[in-house]
């Protein structure tokens, strides 16, 4: 199995040669036109992923076809993308970690209203869930979802409205007091005080990480499992995981963005794109990046990267995506309540 930090290492490398390469771009002599050019507009704390899927795919793509596609990456709060899409941005997929967002798009008619079936696993080639990252040895001794709303807990968690794990950690706090047979008021009073904790709304996931690690802003972090082992692996020496006894599954969902394919004429390799991520290729660079996979075969090669964790979804808590919307995250809804009463 490839070490997980050689992963990591080799991702920022990828991302210094795209750098390289796009201002090569700009430069007398220099081809650069690609047969095709896709762009994927994804949520925030992707980046290191799709760093390594890129060129994964854009190496297989011409060595099937023969020739030459570019794929180029859009990142930042996953709802704020999903926004800028409806808006005019010119996605060809969109890789969000919520369904909610597609289903905006869906709504709009950029997407088929039927996206979700397009590929397999409600489209969602990779999931994840909501844990924490807190200071070397835990001095706050936070265990659990409850821990966060205690007095003196300073807790770092992007803004609901603008970033998917913000909506997932206020989805998995909510949902772990029902599932504990707790009220909805019950409920209301954890998340409320869990808040009422954050010094710092960022719009994003990645904004998050960086006040938590690198401002020392709050005691724990609670965003996605694949970006706290990241993070833990680049800084591993100033901080340590916490699983929480129960949790809310996140899937990411992929979809073509029908509008623009067909309008650019790329359907077909916009399609290919979103495949290659259930491929075992695919599905192993996935992995190294601490998203949990849905092949089998890779899922049991990395088995020992991926605790056992006591899940719940949307689904069966809160009715689905588009309700908790609806009632937690539109304007006036739950959230704009709690947060306004900080």
């Amino acid at each position: 199995m490839q070490n997980n930090k050689t992963a990591f290492s080799t991702s920022r490398r990828l991302l210094l040669a795209s750098t390289l390469a796009a201002a090569a771009i700009g430069l007398p002599g220099v081809a650069s036109a690609a047969d095709v050019t896709l762009l994927n507009v994804s949520y925030d704390v992707a980046r290191e992923l799709y760093q390594e899927i890129n060129p994964a795919f854009e190496a297989q793509f011409r060595k099937s076809t023969g020739k030459t596609i570019q794929i180029k990456q859009s990142h930042g709060g996953s709802s704020k993308q999903a926004r800028s899409v409806a808006d005019g941005l010119e996605a060809s997929v969109v890789t969000m970690n919520q369904a909610n967002d597609i289903d905006m798009l869906a709504d709009r008619g950029l997407v088929a209203k039927d996206w979700a079936k397009k590929f397999p696993n409600n489209a969602a080639p990779s999931y994840s869930t909501m844990i924490y990252l807190v200071r070397k040895g835990n001095p706050k001794g936070i265990k659990d979802w409850a821990d966060l709303a205690k007095p003196g807990v300073k807790v770092v968690i992007p803004n609901p409205k603008t970033a998917g794990n913000g909506r997932y950690t206020y989805l998995a706090a909510w949902g772990s007091v029902l599932q504990n047979g707790g009220t909805d008021a019950q409920a209301r009073e954890l998340v409320t005080k869990i808040f009422k904790n954050v010094p710092i709304l960022d719009t994003g996931g990645r904004a998050a990480t960086t006040t938590f690690t690198q401002r020392q802003i709050g005691d724990v972090l609670v965003t996605f499992e694949s970006e706290v082992q990241l993070m833990r692996q680049e800084f591993g020496q100033n901080f340590d995981i916490v699983y929480p006894s129960q949790s809310i599954l996140a899937e990411s969902p992929v979809a073509v963005v029908d509008k623009v394919v067909d309008k650019r004429g790329v359907r077909k390799e916009a399609t290919a794109y979103l495949n290659f991520l259930y491929t075992e290729q695919g599905q192993e660079i996935i992995a190294r990046h601490f998203l949990r996979p849905r092949s089998p075969t890779v899922a049991k090669k990395y088995e020992a990267t991926f605790r056992p964790v006591k899940l719940f979804t949307v689904d069966d808590v809160f009715g689905g995506w588009r309700a908790a919307q609806k009632r937690h995250f539109d304007d006036g809804g739950e959230f704009d309540k709690i947060y306004a009463s900080k």
